[in-house]
C-alpha cells in the first residue's frame, strides 16, 4: 500500500503601500514504508522553505506609492487613456482636468514668461493640492486667477477663488 505525503511551504510578505507578496509550493511524493514520513517530511520542508525562500526575493512589479491608484485615470473625448501623453504632458503624470484646460495654463505659462512652477505654487496655494491634482472647477479656477495676474480676465469679470462671505444681513451697515 503506497502512502500519499503533501507537503506545502507557503510565505506572505508585506510590502509598502498596504501591498503583500506571497510564493508558495507544493510536492507531493509517495511513501512505501510509514517509517519513512518523519524523515521524508523533514526533508521536504526544508527542500521547499529553501526554494521558497530563495524566490520570494524576487518581487517584481512594485506600483508607486505616491500615484498608484490615488487618482482615476484621465480619459481623452474619444475615451481613450491619456496619461499625460496627449493631456499635453511630458508623459510624467496625468492631470485630472481636460486636456485643454492643462494647453491653456501651459500656453499661459508661456506667453508670458512665468516660472513654470507658478501654477503648481498658486494651485498649492488656492486648492491645497498641486497643479495635475486639479479636478475641471478648480482648474478653472487656476485659470482665471493665471489670467487676472498675469494675462488679462478672460471671462469679463473678476472670478475670485475663494468664495467671499456675504453678511447675512446682505453687507449692509
Amino acid at each position: 500500500m503506497a502512502i500519499v505525503l503533501e507537503v506545502n511551504y507557503a510565505k506572505t510578505l508585506g510590502l509598502p503601500n498596504y501591498s503583500s507578496h506571497q510564493y508558495s509550493v507544493t510536492i507531493r511524493t509517495e511513501l512505501t514504508d510509514l517509517t519513512e514520513i518523519e524523515e521524508a517530511s523533514t526533508r521536504l520542508y526544508a527542500l521547499l522553505q529553501d526554494a521558497v525562500d530563495r524566490d520570494i526575493q524576487h518581487i517584481g512589479f512594485i506600483p508607486d506609492p505616491t500615484t498608484y491608484g490615488m487618482n482615476p485615470p484621465v480619459t481623452n473625448a474619444a475615451g481613450e487613456n491619456d496619461h499625460g501623453r496627449g493631456n499635453g504632458g511630458n508623459g510624467s503624470e496625468p492631470w485630472r482636468c481636460s486636456v485643454k484646460q492643462r494647453g491653456f495654463i501651459e500656453r499661459l505659462v508661456r506667453e508670458n514668461g512665468l516660472d513654470k512652477n507658478e501654477p503648481e505654487r498658486l494651485a498649492v496655494e488656492m486648492f491645497g493640492v498641486g497643479a495635475p491634482q486639479l479636478d475641471r472647477p478648480q482648474a478653472s479656477g487656476l485659470i482665471d486667477e493665471l489670467l487676472e495676474r498675469h494675462g488679462g480676465d478672460r471671462r469679463g469679470g473678476k472670478r475670485p477663488y475663494r468664495h467671499e462671505r456675504v453678511p447675512a444681513n446682505g453687507g449692509g451697515d
